[in-house]
């Protein structure tokens, strides 16, 4: 049986989950600027909680971005350490995809409008569906002015608006029918999306663990113009 390892630590939260022998096991703490200092004991505790050595883990997944560049960064650093020092895959996972599957299992929203505040007067905005489980991504993730939101071209039905980006609501572009704005990433929902990724033979090469910032898309664009 698979024994995975979450991680993230790309917003103010900072969360570690395990799936081991069919039982799991989580912790999650909102602990602005902590996270270096309390991301691996989180990983120890929980691996002792479960009774297991670090190295039963047959895989890392890990919240890949977007989100704070150095919260992002330090979960990238802990997972290529871990990873290359047990010869271990790594499965990465938006973590605008966290907070749409968070509101799945919380709010039992199909259709999720995720928004995480990047600052700048600009949020971070994906559209998730659930499909058997997993909310997958309709169409594309980008950074946006609040005004410039928009859900799919196909959108019908409710939508749920979920994450800190909906702290600019007066100014989205986008009515939903519910929010939650008070939602983080959650290493519990990295558990499950990792969980699909695994069975989809997604995994990674440590070397292969690269943020996304998508900021930086962005300005390359730009400068291609």
């Amino acid at each position: 049986m698979t024994t995975l390892l979450a991680l993230d630590t790309a917003t103010e939260a900072c969360s570690v989950a395990l799936l081991h022998d069919g039982k799991v096991l989580s912790h999650y703490e909102v602990i602005p600027r902590l996270h270096a200092q309390k991301l691996l004991p989180m990983i120890q505790q929980l691996l002792g909680e479960a009774g297991i050595a670090l190295s039963a883990v047959d895989a890392i997944a890990f919240g890949r971005g977007p989100g704070a560049f150095t919260g992002v960064r330090i979960a990238i650093g802990v997972v290529q350490g871990l990873a290359f020092a047990l010869e271990r895959p790594v499965l990465a996972v938006s973590n605008l995809a966290l907070l749409a599957q968070r509101a799945w299992r919380e709010h039992g929203a199909a259709q999720v409008a995720a928004a995480i505040d990047a600052r700048m007067d600009e949020v971070y905005w994906g559209c998730y569906r659930e499909q058997a489980g997993e909310m997958r991504l309709v169409g594309e993730e980008a950074v946006l002015a609040p005004p410039a939101v928009a859900l799919p071209d196909d959108a019908t039905g409710q939508w749920f608006g979920a994450g800190t980006g909906w702290g600019y609501a007066e100014r989205l572009a986008v009515q939903p029918s519910a929010v939650d704005a008070s939602l983080l990433p959650h290493a519990l929902d990295l558990l499950t999306l990792g969980q699909f990724a695994w069975e989809r033979g997604e995994g990674v090469a440590a070397d292969f663990a690269q943020p996304v910032y998508l900021r930086d898309k962005v300005a390359v664009a730009k400068a291609q113009k």
